[in-house]
Formats: C-alpha cells, sequence, structure tokens
C-alpha cells in the first residue's frame, strides 16, 4: 500500500433550488393570487477532522465531492427540502489550501474540527414572495443560486502514527520493511537512513496506520549532533513510539544505557516527548545470549512491559503489530473522550 500524505481534490456545493411560479386555484376562491414556494438551500460541503481516519490513502480512489441540490419550490407555498450536506471526513493533522492561490484555508490540529469547504447555494423565492398592493399576480420567480466550486490540496503534516525510535544499527529499517509497505536502505553500519522512512501497516480486520523509521539518534543529538534535531522534529508528530533496543549488543552491567541514553535526548529537546506512549522492544533476539539479557532488562524495567522480537528472522512481529493497534485504540479513545467534553 502506497502512504499518500498530499492529493489534489475537487469540493463543489448543491445549488439552491429555483422558486415555483404558482397560483392559488380552488373552487369558490375568486382571485386566489400568487402560491409558489421557495427553493431549497444547496448542501454545503464540510471537512471534518476525526481519529478514524489516519492516512489520505482513501483519497486515491475519489478525488470529485459533490453535495446535494436544493429542491424547488411547489404550490401551495410549499419550500423545497434543503440539500443534504456532504460530510468529507480528513485525519488530524491535515493541512488545507487553495490548491490555485496556495492559500491556507484550515489547519486541523485537532480531532473534532470542521470547515465548511462550500457553501450550499441559496434557494430562490418564489412568486408569493413578490406580491405587492400593486402587484397582485406575479409572473416570475427567482432561479436559486449555484453552488460553489473549489479545487483543494489536502496535506497530511502528521508525520505518522508511530514512530521507531533508538541508536544506530538497533534494527529500525529491518522492522519497518517487515511491519509494513516500506522498502527502506537496510546495510550493517551507522546512519544507514538519512531520512525519515514512512510505511503503512495493514493489521487484519483494522484500518491501516502510518508507521515511521526515525533515522538514529545519538547522544547529544537535541544540541545537533549526528543527524540532530532535524529528526526530533519529527518524533514530535507521532502518536506513540517503538523504542527499539538491540538485545545482542547489551552491558550486563548497564542494560538500560541506550535506553535511558535516548529518552535523555527526548527530554532535553522537548519535556512533553517523555509523555508520548512509549513500548519498549528488544530486537535480534535471535542472537545467542540475549534470553539472559531480556531478563535482566526486564527486571530493569520492573512493571513497564517489553516485547521481545527479531525483526531479520520475523519473530514476534503479529504480537508487535498487535500491541501498536492496541495502543493506537486506547490513544483514539482518550482523545475522542476530550474532544467530546467527557
Amino acid at each position: 500500500m502506497k502512504f499518500i500524505d498530499e492529493v489534489f481534490i475537487t469540493v463543489q456545493s448543491g445549488d439552491g433550488g429555483r422558486g415555483c411560479v404558482s397560483f392559488r386555484r380552488e373552487k369558490f376562491v375568486p382571485r386566489g393570487g400568487p402560491d409558489g414556494g421557495d427553493g431549497g438551500k444547496g448542501g454545503d460541503v464540510i471537512l471534518q477532522s476525526t481519529s478514524r481516519r489516519r492516512t489520505l490513502y482513501p483519497f486515491r480512489f475519489r478525488r470529485q465531492f459533490k453535495a446535494k441540490n436544493g429542491v424547488h419550490g411547489q404550490g401551495k407555498k410549499k419550500t423545497g427540502k434543503n440539500g443534504e450536506n456532504l460530510l468529507i471526513e480528513i485525519p488530524p493533522g491535515t493541512l488545507v489550501s487553495d490548491a490555485e492561490t496556495n492559500d491556507v484555508l484550515k489547519d486541523f490540529t485537532q480531532p473534532g474540527e470542521s470547515f465548511m469547504a462550500a457553501a450550499g447555494g441559496r434557494g430562490g423565492q418564489g412568486n408569493a414572495r413578490f406580491k405587492t398592493s400593486t402587484k397582485r399576480a406575479p409572473r416570475y420567480a427567482q432561479p436559486g443560486e449555484p453552488g460553489q466550486f473549489f479545487k483543494l490540496k489536502l496535506e497530511l503534516k502528521l508525520l505518522a502514527d508511530v514512530g521507531i525510535i533508538g541508536l544506530p544499527n538497533a534494527g529500525k529499517s529491518t522492522l519497518i520493511s517487515v511491519i509494513s509497505s516500506a522498502t527502506p536502505k537496510i546495510a550493517d553500519y551507522p546512519f544507514t537512513t538519512l531520512d525519515p522512512i514512512l510505511g503503512v501497516v495493514q493489521p487484519d480486520q483494522e484500518e491501516s496506520f502510518v508507521v515511521a523509521d526515525i533515522p538514529g539518534l545519538i547522544e547529544g543529538a537535541h544540541q545537533g549532533a549526528g543527524l540532530g534535531t532535524r529528526f526530533l522534529r519529527h518524533i514530535e508528530r507521532t502518536r506513540i513510539l517503538v523504542h527499539l533496543v538491540d538485545a545482542s549488543n547489551i552491558d550486563p552491567q548497564n542494560p538500560l544505557a541506550s535506553y535511558e541514553t535516548i529518552n535523555g535526548e527526548l527530554a532535553q529537546y522537548n519535556p512533553l516527548l517523555t509523555e508520548k506512549p512509549q513500548i519498549l522492544v528488544l530486537n535480534k533476539m535471535d542472537m545467542p545470549g540475549t534470553e539472559q539479557i531480556a531478563e535482566i532488562i526486564q527486571a530493569a524495567v520492573k512493571d513497564r512491559q517489553v516485547l521481545m522480537i527479531s525483526a531479520a528472522a520475523r519473530k514476534g512481529i503479529e504480537a508487535l503489530k498487535s500491541k501498536l493497534v492496541e495502543y493506537l485504540g486506547n490513544h483514539i479513545s482518550q482523545q475522542d473522550q476530550f474532544h467530546d467534553g467527557k
């Protein structure tokens, strides 16, 4: 599945219904007069951010959106039905711009935000509206106003749902290659990955989510060392973090050294990063001696759950994916409760 972070769509609101030209014609009611009703208003096109959407992938298959037209007015002063509004759901973090002028129209930063992208046309007035003391039988009515048409650019600024962090050579590129559609360069030397790698994970019976391989961080990254703050900024945009540790390269006398180094860099760059949900994952568990190391680390982190995998051997991958789905679901539920005012 291809990751799509920018799409162009067209939106068109509904036309207003035309007013009706009608005269009351009933037995025993002489000179009944005009009774044409108004046309209904055209439907609006509304963009709304929701945590149910995590990518712009659905727009790959549909790029044109049009709301319903208003219904025309009828006799007996019956007003036409308003056209139904069209609601387009997008993921939080989407920046909406006018594709022709590049003017930013709306930056969706949280779930539950909405923006009227195109307003429906006003319905025309029926001839009953134009009756006066001097114009007893007006034979005209207003047409409905046309709807609005815009071409919009949608950009997903939220980099990923899941960010994979860890020291260089922890196996992040290998992991993202086996759980997602990404095809990163993989080699046994530091800083193999020079740009964040994005992939889409498609769990069974669940909505897809985006995972990012954040290039290797080192001590001093918050001050620009190594690849520096360039990639720490990307971590700010992720929902949860997978902290990947190379279990084959751990000093039993100081088993949490690499783990604490990375978390220390996060805290010094932005203390809020340490509040993100974080899953500790030991990689390369197919290597000799790693089982003993895993026991030492589990004892050192106490109540925190530690997942054990081998990305290269594809062991423990399904359990990790299930845990990511669980964490994302909990994170979304908390967000929705907050934004619903609960």
